[in-house]
């Protein structure tokens, strides 16, 4: 392998590096949701007017936050996998595979982290949400492949 396909496999994983650092960067008491619950709430308020009935707001809350999972571990899945693909076009189950496993990877290990964050709470439902955020992602990518 010549030095210009060493940088172009390394300029695939960058992407993926970089949101996963985001992903474990969001486990930290900032993130957490307390925090999230103020922000959607004033959010809630400047569009509708007023705050929204508590049981409400908090089905709404718990909504919100596990969408977050499906969408950013569906980028990192996306991410992955078109570092993995590498040069090579199309789709192929192995790649998709390993994309899901590395996301799974960064999830345990998001959730762990999380563990010792005193505002948060890990969850192994979270992980597997992740990892259905991920699947998702390649659903869509065996799906746009085919066009």
């Amino acid at each position: 392998m010549n030095p210009r396909n060493y940088t172009g496999a390394i300029l695939r994983w960058i992407p993926a590096i970089l949101w996963a650092a985001v992903i474990l960067g969001a486990s930290t008491d900032t993130f957490s949701a307390g925090h999230s619950g103020e922000w959607l709430s004033s959010f809630i308020i400047r569009i509708v007017g007023h705050p929204l009935a508590p049981r409400r707001f908090d089905i709404l809350h718990k909504i919100v936050r596990k969408c977050a999972h499906l969408l950013e571990y569906g980028i990192l899945g996306a991410l992955l996998f078109r570092a993995v693909r590498g040069e090579e076009g199309g789709f192929r189950a192995r790649w998709a595979v390993v994309s899901v496993a590395l996301a799974l990877c960064v999830a345990a290990t998001d959730e762990w982290h999380q563990f010792f964050i005193p505002s948060r709470t890990p969850s192994a439902w979270d992980v597997l949400l992740d990892c259905a955020g991920a699947g998702i992602a390649q659903l869509l990518w065996r799906y746009n492949s085919r066009s």
